[in-house]
């Protein structure tokens, strides 16, 4: 009982919502109700994930750790997208992966930040993985902008905010296939890179002077983890299946919807894992999981999600953003790599990701 009310136990006291968001799911209750329940369904699912990210990073180090992490935390948002595409609902697809971008580099590495700097005064991580990170984020930044220019300047201009569904040429379409080839190619070399060639960047030798966790094996914290990325699926699911009903009694757009509230559900996991770690002086493994999972959204869920749109669906999906997107995530990640390179944070730093997070937040909402 003494663990429930402590730092790690007190999200588990919310395990009930699990089971009561699935029933109100099956009931056809409120999709207000259900919104909010399956809300806090995830957050036990996430804390459970993040104990057992612990344990594995206890053992493999922060950048194998925080691999699993994004791996898993990345897998609900995969399926929340996959299941719009279905219903046609690219736009909303697209207003998703950019919002898990800037989320992950602003929302979650700031509030780590924050949270951690607020206890600790100066904390250090490794600047070189982190730039690495960065790097791979320009990268993607340029893939996402090239399908975009190449429409303003051969095509019929950026899609509107309030769309749901564009026709575009075949020339855009094959553009942005082509684009995320190249993309889930850079993807495999970075893993490649990270876990065997240069795994010392991602594994540095400080990173094993972890405090004692739970002393979880191994598998039973992968079993976990496995368990874990399930549930913060089905809860997901659930609490996206009511939110275009609950966003029209609340009054909110499907653009502010997929840039903002599918993309926190979708990484609630690394939200709170990132912050957890963050406050326990881990910030090597709260960076992995802050940039890494922007990385792997942008150059892995993005481009397969391009590629299943060929197959599923209206259509396939051009990675052709509006003016906002394109905006935000040039924003996010030129911050982003400014806030990182000198391998050192502070709460004020996480101040400063939060309130552009905040701005495009508002903009997003009026637009």
């Amino acid at each position: 009982m003494k663990f429930l009310f402590s730092a790690q136990g007190w999200p588990y006291m919310l395990t009930p919502f699990i089971p009561a968001a699935v029933a109100l799911e099956v009931a056809h209750a409120d999709p207000v109700l259900i919104f909010f329940v399956a809300a806090l369904g995830i957050i036990p699912t996430a804390a459970l994930m993040g104990a057992a990210t612990e344990e594995l990073a206890a053992k493999s180090g922060p950048g194998i750790g925080g691999l699993l992490n994004v791996t898993f935390g990345n897998a609900p948002e995969l399926i929340i997208a996959l299941f719009a595409l279905g219903e046609g609902l690219q736009e909303v697809v697209k207003a998703s992966i950019v919002g898990s971008i800037i989320g992950n580099v602003l929302l979650v590495l700031g509030a780590s930040m924050l949270v951690g700097g607020l206890k600790h005064k100066r904390q250090v991580f490794n600047a070189q993985a982190a730039n690495i990170q960065a790097t791979l984020l320009f990268l993607a930044a340029a893939a996402l902008l090239m399908p975009a220019i190449f429409e303003l300047v051969e095509g019929q201009g950026l899609p509107s905010p309030t769309a749901e569904h564009v026709d575009y040429d075949s020339t855009v379409e094959d553009l942005s296939l082509a684009t995320a080839i190249v993309l889930i190619g850079t993807y495999l070399a970075g893993l490649l890179f990270s876990l065997r060639t240069h795994k010392d960047l991602f594994n540095p030798p400080y990173a094993e002077e972890h405090e004692e966790g739970f002393g979880w094996s191994v598998r039973r914290a992968v079993v976990a983890l496995f368990v874990s990325g399930i549930l913060v699926g089905l809860m997901s699911e659930v609490l996206v299946g009511s939110i275009s009903e609950a966003s029209e009694s609340i009054g909110l757009s499907e653009f502010f919807v997929g840039v903002i509230v599918v993309a926190i559900v979708g990484n609630a996991a690394e939200h709170w894992v990132a912050i957890l770690v963050a406050f326990k002086n881990k910030m090597d493994l709260a960076v992995n999981i802050a940039v890494g999972s922007s990385a792997q959204i942008a150059l892995f869920v993005a481009p397969v999600l391009v590629i299943a749109s060929f197959f599923i669906g209206v259509g396939p999906m051009p990675l052709v953003f509006n003016g906002f997107e394109l905006g935000a995530i040039v924003l996010a990640i030129l911050v982003a790599n400014v806030i990182t390179h000198d391998g050192e944070s502070n709460w004020f730093e996480g101040v400063q990701l939060l309130a552009l997070y905040a701005i495009l937040g508002i903009a997003f909402y009026f637009a």
